[in-house]
């Protein structure tokens, strides 16, 4: 049976009824038996325990089916059932009917419709992991952390994950209307989406000056084949020229666990990059890198923050085990177990967590996630406006002047007045939205690597 490994987020003969051979079985037996009955085994016992449960189980369902107030198809009994058992064992197992597993085959391809948003289930409501780059709910201002308590002025309490998740999506160009909770906030936040055809492209790259700039905004099936181009585009463009390399993973939900894989080998040459451990010692099963860095060595700055989740903390925590690269940002989302889809029959599947994923020095990032070795908080760099005018040696009476200052002032010509819009200028909001305080930290890192590696190569001389 193929089985597709998973890091985001059986088949089962279920015999309906009030009854069951099993308890048939068992008649007889006690009938067709001697006088002194053997003392049940432990596996016994279990075995009769488990009979005894699916009797419940069928007993609810003959009940359901029978008298619920409205009528319902045993199809949707079954798996309203199914997810019940699924979801209530952990936030990312659950049952994928034949739309839902299709669903997930398109997203995990790089295009779907929808808001652009990895979420997960929290106290109730739903938690945004993360807004994908360039989607609706990036553009609408979804932050990661943030969390969903209506959808279309419907509470999401009580609804499970993935009820939630089909309320979101819809008619691309529908709008929805959010209401969101966010940390430092005094009230609810409203927000209208428009929907729309969620195309990933899952990496991005430029140069920086003499850095590498690489952004994965998640894992999908092309993303290592895309960071090895990236690599080799910054290499063709700058040459010998470039100092080292920028991994943004920030508000990365995570995807394909083979791809992570793939990402982390890129930069390592040699070693483990993961393990997987499950439920029996047996289970255990590790990923090793393959000889080759493609980037030579060079330094690498990775980005992170709460957005970045599963996927995205394997190559993060690779990197920082086998000290390659110098994680910056904030902790990560601690998402560090894996997830197996298995196809079922009538073209089903169900999403079940079968094991978790451990660094190579051996952590469990699970509820902790990925501590940065420079903790760089997200900022917004202004100019400081003071109340009142500090006064300056030219403010002084009798201030001697300066003899080399032009006393004639030339007109400005009309190239250098900003047109004002409000209380900011044009230029200046063309400045704040290529502001980005933790990218700049990290070219200034990479800045100052290079220049101590320059001044340990000129002393070895």
């Amino acid at each position: 049976m193929k089985k597709i490994l998973i890091i985001s987020l059986f088949s089962v003969s279920l015999l309906l009824g009030s009854s069951f051979p099993f308890e048939s079985y068992a008649d007889e037996e006690r009938t067709a038996g001697t006088e002194e009955t053997a003392p049940k085994t432990k596996t016994e016992r279990s075995y009769s325990e488990t009979y005894r449960q699916l009797n419940l189980f069928g007993d609810v369902f003959e009940r359901v089916r029978a008298e619920y107030v409205e009528d319902i198809t045993d199809k949707e009994l079954i798996e309203n059932a199914l997810s019940g058992m699924l979801s209530s064992l952990d936030p990312h197992s659950g049952f994928l009917n034949e739309e839902r597993f299709n669903d997930m085959k398109v997203e995990t391809s790089g295009e779907f419709g929808g808001l652009g948003i990895e979420v997960t289930m929290e106290n109730g409501l739903v938690k945004v992991v993360s807004p994908i780059d360039d989607t609706p709910a990036f553009r609408a201002g979804i932050q990661a952390g943030d969390y969903i308590s209506k959808i279309d002025s419907e509470s999401v309490m009580g609804l499970d994950l993935s009820e939630a998740v089909d309320k979101m999506r819809g008619k691309v160009g529908a709008t929805i209307d959010l209401v969101i909770l966010r940390k430092g906030e005094d009230a609810p936040i409203e927000i209208t989406i428009t929907r729309d055809i969620i195309r990933i492209k899952s990496v991005k790259s430029r140069v920086e000056g003499n850095v590498g700039y690489i952004r994965v905004t998640t894992f999908s099936k092309n993303t290592g084949p895309g960071v090895r181009k990236a690599i080799h585009d910054i290499i063709e463009k700058l040459g010998d020229a470039v100092t080292g390399y920028v991994l943004d993973l920030r508000n990365n939900p995570g995807g394909l666990l083979s791809q992570a894989i793939e990402v982390s080998d890129a930069f390592i040459d040699k070693g483990e990059i993961v393990s997987q451990r499950g439920r029996y010692e047996e289970d255990t099963e590790r990923n090793n890198s393959t000889p080759g860095d493609l980037t030579n060595g060079l330094p690498i700055v990775v980005l992170v923050n709460g957005g970045s989740a599963s996927a995205s903390e394997i190559v993060a925590g690779a990197l920082q085990d086998h000290k390659r690269a110098i994680i910056m940002g904030t902790q990560s989302f601690g998402k560090g177990s894996v997830q197996t889809v298995i196809p079922l029959s009538g073209n089903a599947a169900m999403r079940l967590t079968t094991a978790r994923y451990y660094t190579p020095s051996g952590r469990s990032i699970q509820g902790t996630g990925i501590t940065p070795d420079i903790i760089v908080e997200q900022a917004k760099i202004e100019v400081y406006d003071a109340k009142y005018k500090r006064t300056r040696e030219a403010d002084l009476r009798g201030s001697l002047k300066n003899e080399d200052t032009k006393t004639k002032k030339e007109k400005p010509s009309n190239d250098n007045i900003d047109v004002k819009k409000g209380d900011k200028t044009e230029k200046d909001e063309k400045k704040e939205e290529k502001q980005d305080y933790q990218l700049t930290r990290a070219l200034d890192l990479l800045a100052g690597l290079s220049l101590y590696n320059e001044n340990k190569s000129a002393r070895a001389k």
